[in-house]
This record gives structure tokens, C-alpha cells and sequence, in this order.
């Protein structure tokens, strides 16, 4: 049977995969903070969304067991298309924030799993040349998503909060709005992904195999990881790399909403969008590029402290943002660009040294705990950073996440790595 080109669904797999993480992760805290609740209750709701990514490693193998990757990826764009139908319905409603906080978790676990389902369609389907021929269309195209969600998301919900002048019946069409691309999507992956698994008969032998057999070995992956050479280093630099971003990361959008009395820039939710939604983007993908760029020409050692001032340094523009507190939205959105730049640029750090520590046997399940690990380093500190902001003021935040980027540095300090790795000439024997 002829192969579908890869052309007529990577693209829109990877948009798929990516928009609903920036639904439950950015879109959720800007509705709710139009919704008008505080910022400790924003920040401590939508950080515990989290957990679906933090724990999905240990549910990723039942994917494997239950049913085919492909079906997994139709059935959960189609729960996310219902969950995101679901928060539109629930806006209006008396304990609107209730409702909606429920359809977001089943947002975020479908999206976790489909996240699991793509990504190992994408490795069973395609060969190793095609899968390192679509790499970088795989990334731009969980960019694009990226862009759509946090830029034309957030801004079709500020111009229709100034169309209709209340912000319930704005979120409520937009929702509805991404809630029928979602099933659009889901609709057009049901008639033209292929089924290699069906085709190859590994359905059939994935209906044989026991259960109790795959949890074991979770047990002994999950295990392993923890033996590894240097896990206490590890484990900090995963869990503490990114301390001050982590709780800026809740905080800015609402600081760039927030009237100017109460300390924030008093910009709109259509400017945010594109403030943060696309200039800060923007940025944040090219300081991507730029890191792996620079890796592959030098090795990862020799990069590591430049991308470490790179994540941390620009940090301070929030302070001069919130100490003179400019009404030019330009100024504002190259501040938000600098620093998004910055942080592309310097976790690129980060997801190189997760693929170190990874290296050796169960190499997929380990870099799969790195990534859960990475989660709950931006889940824990989010919960407490409204509580925080609310209790020091705006300015006074921003000071304390600049002053925290000291962890960065001592962390950064204690981890060791070859200098050969990340190099292109190091590639194969890697």
C-alpha cells in the first residue's frame, strides 16, 4: 500500500500537539485573570495543570498496550475539541470557575497522552531518514502552535471583549472557535493517518502482551533512573535551572494586565497578544534556533555559562518595566522579546543537559522522567508565585526572581559534562 507523504500530517500533528499545552498553560491564566480572580488563586489553579505532564511517564507505556497510536491520537483530539466546547459552555455559568478548572484537566491529561501517541506515531511511521528530515518541521510547526495560542488566541479574545464589551461571551466564542479547529483537526487525522501498526500486525501482538509484564518494567526503569551516577546533581539542575522563570511565567501576563494603580502596564488582552503572544514568541524561537545553532558548532560545554547568563540576565527587564511602568507598547513588547530571546536562548541549556543525563541504558524512559521532572520545576514554583506577588507588590518580584537566578549559577556550577557532546562531528558515537 503507498505511504502518504509525511508532508500531509506532520505539520498539522505537531500543531495539534502543541496548541492545547498553550491553551491549559497561558490562554487558561489570561481567561481567568479576565474572569477577575486574584492572582494567588490564577497562578496556584493553572500551575497544578502541570501534573498531567509531570506524571505521564508512567501512563505512557499503556499507550503502547491498549490500543494503537494512532487511535490514541484521534480519540484524545477529540476529548481535547470536547474539553475546550466544554470551558465555552461552562463560562457563563454560576461557578464558572469550577467548571471550567474540571474541563481544563481533562484538557491537560488528554493532551499529555496525545502528546505520548504522537510522538511515538512519529517514530513508528516514518524511517530514520524521514524522521530526521522532519525534525525541524515537527519544532516550527509546535512553534506555530505556539504563536497561534499565546498571539492569535489571546487577541481574538481581546477584540472581542472590546466587540461585545464583556469578557464572558468574548472567551466564550473564542473557545468555541478553537474548540471547532480542534475537532477539524481531529476529523482530517481520522481519514489520513496512516495505520503502520495495523499494517505491520503489531496491533495483534500488542493485544498479547500482559499488563503486569509493562508495569514491571516501569518499576525497573523508574529505578534505574535513580541509580544513576549523579542524581542529586541532576535531579537540582532539572528542578531548580529555571526557579526564576518558573515564577515569572504565571505572573507576566497578569502584570502586563493589571492597571497601572495596582502596579501592572494596564495593557489590553488584544495587546498582550501581541506583546507576548507574538513578539515574545517570536523571540523565544529564535534564541531557540540560535542555541542549537551554536552547539552543534562548539559543543555543549563550551556554550553552557553564556546560555546561563542568557536565562537569567534579562530577567531584569521586568523590573525596569515595573518601576517606570511605559506606555509605549513598543518598549514594552522589545522588553518582552529581549527576554524571551534570552530564555530560548538559555534553555537550550537545559533540554541538552536532560539528553545527557539520559544517555545509556532505557535511554527513552529516562529522558521521559527528565521531561516530568521538568514539569514539576515550573508546577511548584507557579503555585506559590501569586501569593508571592500579591504579599511583595509587582516591582518587589520581580526584584526577589532576580535575585533568585543565583540558584541558576550555583546549580549550573555543580554539573559536569563532556565537552565533546552536542557537536555534529559527535553525533554517531553519541
Amino acid at each position: 500500500m503507498k505511504r502518504l507523504s509525511p508532508w500531509a500530517w506532520v505539520p498539522t500533528l505537531y500543531t495539534a500537539e502543541g496548541l492545547p499545552y498553550v491553551v491549559v498553560m497561558t490562554v487558561a491564566v489570561v481567561l481567568f485573570k479576565n474572569l477577575g480572580l486574584d492572582n494567588t488563586d490564577v497562578a496556584l489553579y493553572t500551575s497544578w495543570l502541570y501534573l498531567p505532564w509531570v506524571i505521564k511517564p508512567f501512563w505512557s507505556p499503556l499507550v503502547d498496550v491498549l490500543k494503537t497510536k494512532r487511535w490514541w491520537i484521534v480519540a484524545m483530539q477529540l476529548l481535547v475539541g470536547a474539553s475546550m466546547a466544554g470551558v465555552a459552555m461552562t463560562i457563563p455559568a454560576d461557578g464558572s470557575v469550577r467548571y471550567c478548572l474540571a474541563f481544563f484537566w481533562l484538557m491537560a491529561f488528554s493532551s499529555a497522552t496525545h502528546d505520548i501517541a504522537a510522538d511515538g506515531y512519529y517514530m513508528i511511521e516514518l524511517d530514520e531518514n524521514q524522521q530526521s528530515l522532519f525534525v525541524g518541521i515537527r519544532s516550527t510547526f509546535y512553534r506555530i502552535a505556539t504563536l497561534v495560542g499565546q498571539g492569535a488566541i489571546v487577541a481574538l479574545g481581546g477584540w472581542l471583549e472590546a466587540v461585545f464589551k464583556t469578557p464572558v461571551k468574548a472567551w466564550t466564542y473564542t473557545f468555541f472557535a478553537v474548540s471547532a479547529l480542534f475537532l477539524l483537526f481531529c476529523l482530517y487525522h481520522a481519514f489520513v493517518l496512516p495505520d503502520p501498526e495495523k499494517a505491520d500486525g503489531s496491533a495483534s501482538k500488542r493485544e498479547r502482551q500482559d499488563i503486569g509484564e509493562v508495569m514491571r518494567n516501569i518499576l525497573t526503569t523508574f529505578v534505574s533512573f535513580f541509580q544513576k551516577p549523579s542524581i542529586g546533581i541532576a535531579l537540582a539542575f532539572m528542578l531548580l535551572y529555571r526557579l526564576p522563570e518558573a515564577l515569572l511565567v504565571k505572573i507576566c501576563p497578569m502584570f502586563l494586565l493589571d492597571p497601572v494603580e495596582q502596579g501592572g502596564l494596564g495593557l489590553s488582552t488584544l495587546d498582550l497578544g501581541f506583546a507576548q503572544g507574538t513578539v515574545g514568541v517570536i523571540g523565544l524561537t529564535l534564541g531557540g534556533i540560535l542555541g542549537g545553532v551554536v552547539v552543534a558548532a562548539h559543543g555543549f560545554k563550551r556554550w553552557l555559562w553564556p546560555m546561563v547568563l542568557s536565562i537569567t540576565l534579562p530577567d531584569a527587564v521586568y523590573i525596569f518595566l515595573a518601576y517606570f511602568q511605559p506606555d509605549s507598547l513598543l518598549l514594552t513588547s522589545a522588553c518582552i522579546g529581549i527576554e524571551q530571546f534570552g530564555y530560548g536562548f538559555g534553555f537550550t541549556a537545559y533540554m541538552l543537559y536532560m539528553l545527557y543525563f539520559a544517555r545509556g541504558s532505557f535511554k527513552t524512559a529516562h529522558y521521559a522522567f527528565c521531561t516530568g521532572f521538568m514539569a514539576l520545576s515550573m508546577m511548584l514554583p507557579g503555585m506559590v508565585s501569586g501569593w508571592l506577588q500579591e504579599n511583595l507588590n509587582y516591582l518587589n518580584f520581580f526584584i526577589l526572581a532576580m535575585a533568585l537566578t543565583l540558584v541558576t549559577f550555583a546549580v549550573t556550577a555543580l554539573v559536569k559534562v563532556d565537552p565533546e557532546f552536542g557537536k555534529k562531528k559527535s553525533e554517531k558515537a553519541i
